[in-house]
């Protein structure tokens, strides 16, 4: 059951696996323990894991499929790709692995830096239920957001400010990137919760991305079934850079 949290209150399953947030699977344990290695306080743990996610986890939106399998923690890992959710469903798994509270945020936010293929396909500048951690840390036991969702490489590509995480501050995106062009709007707070909400995000996508298949047995190409990411981010990098004629 998918629990909604307040921002104060600790709840068990805060701690607990999921179907989902399957932080009881060996190679996210590995993983977990792995990276938070040598770490002596909490804090520490959960920056650790925040770059191991970020990082080693390459962002990739066409992945983007809202149903369990391909949600799992273990699959991301796997796979070694993942959207928004699928990262924050990773680093609130291995957070929990080393004995760190944390939940999923969801919220609505208005990107202004996308692919051409997936404005076509989104019809829109909205990412609806775009997902991040929440984690609880500190002496005053204060839940902070964590973003792994931009992997180094991918915002140097495209000249987003990388999204950093020290532990006390929350990690959101930028309204700018580097250039000063327009780059993330939150427009809306979905809240917080234990697991990931799936009917209510495939109720908002079937209403909101009517041509894209987030769920179901195409699941996972909803851009295209030879949709490459990297390749989509190359090439619109390279044409920035074009000098355009007078």
């Amino acid at each position: 059951m998918t629990t909604p949290a307040t921002s104060t209150q600790t709840h068990p399953d805060e701690l607990a696996p999921t179907t989902i947030i399957d932080s009881d699977h060996p190679a996210v344990r590995d993983f977990a323990v792995t990276r938070a290695s040598g770490a002596s306080s909490a804090k520490e743990r959960a920056i650790r894991l925040y770059y191991a996610v970020r990082d080693e986890i390459r962002y990739d939106p066409y992945t983007a499929a809202v149903e369990i399998d391909t949600l799992r923690a273990s699959n991301t890992l796997e796979s070694g790709r993942g959207w928004c959710v699928s990262k924050a469903v990773l680093l609130a798994a291995a957070c929990r692995v080393v004995g760190i509270p944390s939940r999923l945020g969801f919220a609505d936010v208005r990107n202004h830096l996308s692919t051409a293929r997936m404005r076509e396909r989104m019809q829109t500048e909205i990412f609806y239920w775009h997902g991040y951690t929440t984690i609880l840390l500190g002496d005053d036991a204060r839940w902070v957001k964590a973003t792994p969702a931009f992997n180094i490489e991918l915002c140097d590509k495209f000249g987003f400010l990388p999204l950093e995480f020290d532990g006390e501050r929350d990690s959101l995106y930028q309204p700018f990137d580097r250039e000063g062009r327009k780059h993330m709007e939150y427009v809306k707070e979905r809240g917080e919760f234990t697991d990931v909400p799936l009917d209510e995000m495939l109720v908002t996508f079937a209403e909101k991305y009517p041509f894209l298949n987030i769920a179901g047995d195409d699941a996972g190409n909803a851009f295209g079934a030879n949709a490459d990411f990297d390749r989509d981010v190359e090439a619109e990098a390279l044409a920035a850079q074009r000098p355009t004629r007078s």
